[in-house]
């Protein structure tokens, strides 16, 4: 059920109003305790893509990296929404070399890299569009690696919901948001592979658990959490992509974070043992730079670096095609805080 979203940011043109983007935002303690939010915490929307660090725990949980002599920087793609740069590239190579795995396998379309750079010294090298360029190749290289060591004789089936490898998917994703895994909401994403639906109170949860790894209750996912996260903040680049959000957050060592399709992004707070979800009800991806700001402002969280960095992604001021301001976006959310007290310093 839809509930009433709040507006979150607004877009002007000239002196007239132009745009307003509606949205939730859900912040969490140690405790799992809703300490401040915007719209209502129980909103159940899909994780589409921020779901991936906890989708590639069980591959790191039964030590199958260790097991085919995979990097760290090559396990991080598993984690990723990559541009199909060459770095992206090489390292999914390299995975399916190493594991004996065919990348004709993967279910999804032969694909373009997302990377314009990427995609023009592509058509440069003459290289045909491939399945390896598809930003979701990572994820389901990780689930096929899964399937192989849970169920080899149907490797294939890697993406069908009840294939052993995404039932293990399932359990963790409902382990790390600490929800009922019989009410996780299910669909089909648009890479093909399941995809997962809970509250923002629990999406929040998740990725204050993937920050504070010893809230996790389940002891090999808690080591799982503690050997992954790491690796995504040294290899922060096989996340995304050169110059992109998901990447340059990662650089800051007290956060870990992931965005998905359709305005859905998720943070977790190490040293303030905080978890974030944010959700765009249009689906709008542009603004998380600019709302992140103000979320992270309204908590006190002030991390220099990190706010020049969103600053630069999304300053609020609107462009036009040849790079004159034509207009402004700003939020105007107020956080309902709930006993919180902003870490100062």
């Amino acid at each position: 059920m839809q509930t009433v979203a709040p507006v979150l940011a607004e877009e002007s043109r000239g002196e007239l109003l132009d745009l307003v983007h509606h949205g939730y935002i859900c912040v969490v303690d140690k405790d799992n305790r809703v300490v401040a939010s915007a719209g209502d915490p129980e909103q159940v929307v899909f994780y589409r893509s921020a779901s991936k660090p906890f989708q590639a725990l069980p591959v790191i949980a039964r030590g199958l990296d260790r097991e085919y002599g995979l990097t760290e920087e090559e396990t991080v793609i598993f984690a990723g929404s990559h541009l199909g740069e060459d770095f992206h590239v090489a390292a999914l190579q390299s995975i399916f070399a190493k594991t004996g795995m065919n990348p004709e396998d993967l279910i999804m379309k032969p694909t373009v890299p997302g990377s314009r750079e990427a995609n023009e010294e592509r058509i440069r090298r003459g290289l045909p569009p491939h399945k390896l360029y598809h930003n979701c190749s990572g994820k389901h290289a990780g689930a096929m690696l899964l399937q192989k060591a849970l169920d080899p004789a149907h490797i294939r089936d890697y993406w069908k919901m009840e294939s052993r490898a995404q039932q293990e998917i399932l359990r963790t994703v409902a382990a790390l948001s600490q929800y009922p895994r019989e009410q996780v909401g299910l669909g089909v994403d648009g890479c093909g592979v399941p995809v997962f639906a809970v509250p923002m109170k629990h999406i929040a949860i998740a990725f204050k658990n993937l920050a504070c790894p010893d809230c996790i209750q389940d002891a090999q996912l808690q080591m799982a959490a503690k050997t992954f996260v790491p690796r995504i903040q040294r290899y922060p680049h096989m996340m995304r992509g050169t110059g992109y959000l998901c990447s340059l957050i990662n650089h800051d060592p007290n956060l870990v974070a992931k965005g998905g399709a359709n305005g859905v992004y998720g943070i977790g707070m190490k040293k303030e043992g905080l978890g974030i979800s944010l959700k765009l009800a249009d689906g709008t991806e542009h603004l998380w730079p600019l709302l992140i700001r103000e979320i992270f402002r309204q908590l006190g969280y002030e991390n220099r670096q990190t706010h020049t960095m969103l600053e630069s992604l999304h300053g609020g001021t609107l462009y036009n095609d040849n790079g004159s301001p034509v207009g402004q976006c700003r939020p105007v959310f107020t956080l309902v805080q709930q006993g919180f007290r902003p870490r100062r310093g």
